[in-house]
Protein backbone atom coordinates (compact mmCIF):
# COMPACT_ATOMS: atom_id res chain seq x y z
CA UNK A 1 0.00 0.00 0.00
CA UNK A 2 1.51 3.13 -1.12
CA UNK A 3 1.21 6.39 1.29
CA UNK A 4 0.29 9.46 -1.26
CA UNK A 5 -1.04 12.89 -0.68
CA UNK A 6 -3.96 14.42 -3.76
CA UNK A 7 -5.91 17.35 -3.65
CA UNK A 8 -9.78 16.83 -3.06
CA UNK A 9 -11.51 18.70 -5.94
CA UNK A 10 -15.00 17.17 -6.08
CA UNK A 11 -18.03 16.77 -4.04
CA UNK A 12 -17.52 13.12 -3.95
CA UNK A 13 -14.11 13.49 -2.30
CA UNK A 14 -14.96 16.18 -0.06
CA UNK A 15 -17.72 13.49 1.09
CA UNK A 16 -14.90 11.00 1.36
CA UNK A 17 -13.06 13.32 3.81
CA UNK A 18 -16.14 14.43 5.99
CA UNK A 19 -15.52 11.86 8.63
CA UNK A 20 -11.82 12.99 9.05
CA UNK A 21 -12.79 16.75 8.82
CA UNK A 22 -15.68 16.08 11.19
CA UNK A 23 -12.99 15.10 13.85
CA UNK A 24 -11.76 18.55 13.70
CA UNK A 25 -15.10 20.32 12.90
CA UNK A 26 -17.40 18.67 15.24
CA UNK A 27 -20.27 21.57 15.25
CA UNK A 28 -20.77 20.68 10.99
CA UNK A 29 -23.07 18.34 9.77
CA UNK A 30 -21.74 16.72 5.97
CA UNK A 31 -24.50 19.28 3.91
CA UNK A 32 -23.22 22.39 6.07
CA UNK A 33 -19.40 20.71 5.53
CA UNK A 34 -20.08 20.23 1.82
CA UNK A 35 -22.31 23.59 1.07
CA UNK A 36 -19.13 25.42 2.91
CA UNK A 37 -16.52 23.26 0.83
CA UNK A 38 -18.29 24.86 -2.53
CA UNK A 39 -18.33 28.23 -1.08
CA UNK A 40 -14.90 28.21 -0.12
CA UNK A 41 -13.42 26.46 -3.43
CA UNK A 42 -14.65 29.25 -4.85
CA UNK A 43 -12.55 31.78 -2.39
CA UNK A 44 -9.33 29.44 -3.41
CA UNK A 45 -9.77 26.99 -0.83
CA UNK A 46 -8.21 23.39 -1.68
CA UNK A 47 -8.27 20.31 0.75
CA UNK A 48 -5.15 18.13 0.49
CA UNK A 49 -5.50 14.31 1.83
CA UNK A 50 -2.99 12.21 3.09
CA UNK A 51 -3.78 8.55 2.09
CA UNK A 52 -2.41 5.74 3.40
CA UNK A 53 -3.68 2.09 3.15
CA UNK A 54 -6.44 3.52 0.17
CA UNK A 55 -7.63 5.39 3.83
CA UNK A 56 -7.69 9.22 3.99
CA UNK A 57 -5.30 9.47 7.24
CA UNK A 58 -5.57 13.60 7.35
CA UNK A 59 -6.61 16.73 6.01
CA UNK A 60 -5.18 20.20 5.69
CA UNK A 61 -7.57 22.63 4.05
CA UNK A 62 -5.49 25.91 3.07
CA UNK A 63 -5.48 29.02 0.86
CA UNK A 64 -2.71 31.01 -0.26
CA UNK A 65 -2.70 34.72 1.04
CA UNK A 66 -0.66 37.72 0.96
CA UNK A 67 -0.57 40.44 3.18
CA UNK A 68 1.53 43.24 4.79
CA UNK A 69 3.04 41.02 7.63
CA UNK A 70 3.37 37.59 6.58
CA UNK A 71 3.73 38.62 2.04
CA UNK A 72 2.55 35.95 0.22
CA UNK A 73 1.48 32.59 2.22
CA UNK A 74 0.09 29.61 2.57
CA UNK A 75 -2.56 29.79 5.69
CA UNK A 76 -3.52 26.51 6.97
CA UNK A 77 -7.34 26.64 8.25
CA UNK A 78 -7.99 22.97 8.51
CA UNK A 79 -5.40 20.13 9.77
CA UNK A 80 -5.90 17.03 11.68
CA UNK A 81 -5.34 13.66 11.50
CA UNK A 82 -7.81 10.63 12.25
CA UNK A 83 -8.01 9.68 15.63
CA UNK A 84 -7.15 6.03 14.92
CA UNK A 85 -3.58 7.17 13.27
CA UNK A 86 -2.13 9.82 15.05
CA UNK A 87 1.55 9.69 16.34
CA UNK A 88 2.30 8.07 12.66
CA UNK A 89 3.60 10.73 11.33
CA UNK A 90 0.76 12.09 8.48
CA UNK A 91 0.63 15.57 9.88
CA UNK A 92 4.30 15.97 9.73
CA UNK A 93 4.65 14.91 6.11
CA UNK A 94 1.67 16.77 5.36
CA UNK A 95 2.69 20.12 6.40
CA UNK A 96 6.02 19.00 5.31
CA UNK A 97 4.40 18.16 1.66
CA UNK A 98 2.63 22.18 2.04
CA UNK A 99 5.63 23.90 2.67
CA UNK A 100 7.26 22.38 -0.84
CA UNK A 101 4.30 23.40 -2.62
CA UNK A 102 3.70 26.78 -0.86
CA UNK A 103 7.67 27.98 -2.04
CA UNK A 104 6.23 26.41 -6.09
CA UNK A 105 3.54 28.59 -5.46
CA UNK A 106 5.96 31.12 -4.22
CA UNK A 107 4.91 31.90 -0.97
CA UNK A 108 8.03 32.74 1.91
CA UNK A 109 5.64 32.23 4.69
CA UNK A 110 3.10 29.09 5.88
CA UNK A 111 0.98 30.02 9.01
CA UNK A 112 -2.10 28.71 11.29
CA UNK A 113 -4.29 29.27 14.26
CA UNK A 114 -5.02 26.58 17.01
CA UNK A 115 -7.33 26.69 19.81
CA UNK A 116 -6.13 27.90 22.98
CA UNK A 117 -6.54 24.45 24.52
CA UNK A 118 -4.69 22.29 22.20
CA UNK A 119 -1.52 22.66 23.77
CA UNK A 120 -0.47 19.18 22.56
CA UNK A 121 -0.87 20.52 19.13
CA UNK A 122 1.17 23.43 19.63
CA UNK A 123 3.88 21.50 21.75
CA UNK A 124 4.14 19.78 17.73
CA UNK A 125 4.06 22.74 15.91
CA UNK A 126 6.69 24.54 17.79
CA UNK A 127 9.22 21.63 18.91
CA UNK A 128 8.88 19.07 15.72
CA UNK A 129 7.73 21.28 13.15
CA UNK A 130 9.77 24.70 13.69
CA UNK A 131 6.78 26.94 13.91
CA UNK A 132 7.12 30.47 16.22
CA UNK A 133 4.25 31.11 18.36
CA UNK A 134 3.79 35.05 17.36
CA UNK A 135 0.55 36.20 17.78
CA UNK A 136 -2.92 35.43 19.37
CA UNK A 137 -5.67 35.78 17.05
CA UNK A 138 -9.05 37.36 18.00
CA UNK A 139 -12.54 36.92 17.56
CA UNK A 140 -16.29 38.76 17.89
CA UNK A 141 -18.85 37.58 17.00
CA UNK A 142 -21.37 39.30 15.07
Amino acid sequence: MELYIKELKTEVDWSLAYPVMHELRTHLSEKEYINLMHEMADENYQLFALIDDEKIQSLAGVTIRTNLYALKHVYVYDLVTTKHARSKGYGEKLLSFLEIWGREQGCTNIALESGVQRTDAHRFYEKKLGFDRTSYSFRKRL
